[in-house]
């Protein structure tokens, strides 16, 4: 009898998830998921982001951006991802996503090779989470494990995509209050910040840096002046809404820490970005070790993406696995 419990013991060790850092409602996600059910899906989902990465470096960071995107509104669930139909109006078209969020034909790449490769198993949801984490190793940042088993939801929510979304001119407390409000700190809110060292913003996400900050025809007095003049030649008082600047005009393709010491320099190119330096002294300090310590916000990056991807996700028997990630199940 002791020696059949043992035996029970220790199978259900064995199969047990070994990194319960994603405990949900109903389930936990852990990275060994798919390691049965489809033991391929991690290397598919790899090497076509390394392929469209290849094609396009600001992809990278449109993968990131897409994830964060997603988990900000009704949890890491794939709400994002969804068309317009009947009965649901997508996120696709709100302030945050509208002629900026990109990326989904790349997450459909992976959706179509994965339901070959395994049908129905593969959660759209999770294939964000990987290529967000596989975007930042190929453009030379940290890696971690992906804690996996996030289902698809079955409805967006449009006003939680313009509401719940921090914008590039909201104030460091609005900020940190919308990070708050998903389980977040203002150590999550600095690192993952770090990830606008790739990619690009659009002339029209910091105009009014350049010309009317506060409302009253000045310019931004915490942007440096020289550069501030170099912005205006590219972006106008009016018109030019959709030309594109390197949010990290140092290494604009590579996944580094030059990004905080942009910030100390008064070269953060959107107001949020500098915000971290000039209005909370927490936040402050932390640019200030990031700026000096790439390793140090490597490892904080990795666990804050971690934290961030567990965020309210859909386990179990909730949501469902879509087969194609725009549109639910018929």
């Amino acid at each position: 009898m002791t020696q059949s419990i043992s035996i029970v013991l220790v199978l259900a060790l064995a199969f047990a998830p070994l990194c319960l850092c994603g405990k949900t409602t109903g389930g936990y996600l852990y990275p060994q998921f798919y390691d049965r059910s489809c033991p391929k899906a991690q290397e598919i989902v790899n090497s076509i982001v390394a392929k469209a990465v290849a094609k396009e470096a600001r992809m990278a960071a449109s993968l990131v951006r897409l994830h964060f995107h997603d988990c900000f509104v009704k949890g890491c669930d794939a709400s994002i991802l969804l068309d317009s139909s009947r009965g649901i109006i997508s996120e696709k078209g709100s302030n945050p996503n509208r002629n900026s969020a990109r990326g989904f034909e790349v997450i459909d790449d992976i959706k179509s090779a994965l339901e070959k490769e395994c049908p129905k198993t593969v959660s759209c949801a999770d294939i964000m989470a990987l290529a967000a984490r596989d975007s930042t190793v190929i453009s030379g940042g940290p890696s971690w494990e992906v804690p996996l088993g996030r289902r698809d939801s079955r409805g967006a929510s449009l006003s939680g995509s313009n509401s719940n979304i921090p914008a590039p001119n909201n104030t460091f407390q609005t900020i940190l209050t919308k990070f708050k409000s998903q389980g977040l700190g203002v150590v999550d809110l600095v690192a993952l910040s770090g990830s606008h060292t790739i990619g690009n913003a659009r002339c029209t996400s910091f105009r009014q840096r350049l010309y009317n900050q506060s409302g009253n025809g000045q310019p931004d007095s915490t942007l440096q002046q020289s550069f501030a003049a170099q912005l205006r030649t590219r972006c106008p008082r009016s018109g030019g809404d959709q030309n594109l600047f390197f949010l990290d005009f140092v290494s604009p393709t590579k996944f580094d820490n030059s990004y905080f010491n942009n910030i100390l320099a008064s070269k953060g190119l959107l107001s949020s970005d500098q915000v971290l330096l000039t209005n909370n002294e927490a936040s402050m300090e932390l640019v200030k070790k990031y700026a000096g310590n790439q390793e140090l916000f490597f490892e904080q990056f990795a666990k804050s993406m971690v934290k961030m991807g567990n965020i309210s996700p859909l386990t179990g028997y909730r949501g469902e696995i879509r087969k194609s990630c725009r549109k639910i199940n018929a």
